[in-house]
């Protein structure tokens, strides 16, 4: 089996290498990742400049580019053989509830939605590395166990670990995403030039976070583990919304 991992912390991010050391002895991995930190890139595709791969001393590929173009281009012709599967992570930090609709990371596991088998995303809940062996336990885990499972065409898992050393988790929950509260305003700077400009601020609270979601999971100290599809028709809104047209006339 062949797996393409990639990620949006860099090529160079310590989780990237630990991803990478826990599936290397379980299947022939290519990493092809993002040359510099591209959090928050979604699924954007970089479409007004060419994409110049590099191949670094550590056999890992670097991309000019976004998560989702180092997996488009892997899939698609970058790589001599087609991986079977693509496993992104380890995020340092957490992609619950709304957040999927931003990450890099999760945006890069959906581009490998088109792989026959279903692609995962992985997220340590923490900026920093203490507990990085953590996740990449449960990413081999979960990996040596996925020829088994039975999920629809283009399914994505989203996985998250609570920042704990392992023999403090309390084991693996089946999740849907929660919600959060609105962002905080973005902040406003003034450069010495008197130019203005703006941080975008920290995600909002967590306003949807009861039990069965992702958030209330990694807070109870269990691995969170929420099924994703690109699909994002709404479905019960098709009664308002005929009523709505057909009260136009």
């Amino acid at each position: 089996m062949r797996i393409l991992i990639s990620n949006d912390d860099g090529v160079t991010a310590p989780g990237l290498a630990a991803l990478y050391g826990a599936l290397a002895d379980y299947a022939e991995c290519v990493v092809v990742a993002p040359e510099q930190d591209k959090s928050g890139a979604s699924s954007s595709l970089t479409l007004d400049r060419p994409l110049h791969p590099h191949t670094l001393a550590n056999g890992f590929i670097s991309i000019n580019g976004t998560p989702t173009d180092c997996v488009h281009l892997g899939i698609h012709g970058l790589l001599e053989q087609q991986p079977d599967m693509v496993v992104s992570g380890i995020n340092l930090g957490a992609n619950l509830g709304d957040d999927v609709l931003y990450s890099g990371t999760v945006a890069a596991a959906l581009e490998g939605r088109f792989l026959d088998r279903p692609s995962f995303a992985f997220s340590l809940v923490s900026r920093q590395v203490d507990n990085l062996p953590t996740a990449a336990f449960f990413a081999r885990k979960l990996l040596e166990a996925h020829a088994s499972l039975d999920l629809p065409p283009r399914t994505v898992l989203n996985v998250n670990i609570p920042n704990l050393p392992l023999d403090k988790i309390r084991g693996i929950q089946l999740t849907r995403l929660g919600h959060r509260a609105r962002a905080a305003a973005p902040v406003r700077v003034v450069d010495p030039r008197g130019k203005a400009g703006y941080w975008i601020a920290a995600a909002g609270d967590v306003e949807d976070g009861g039990p069965g979601t992702d958030f209330h999971a990694v807070m109870q100290g269990y691995v969170s583990i929420t099924p994703l599809q690109l699909d994002r028709t709404f479905g019960d809104g098709f009664k308002s919304l005929n009523d709505w047209l057909e009260g136009m006339g």
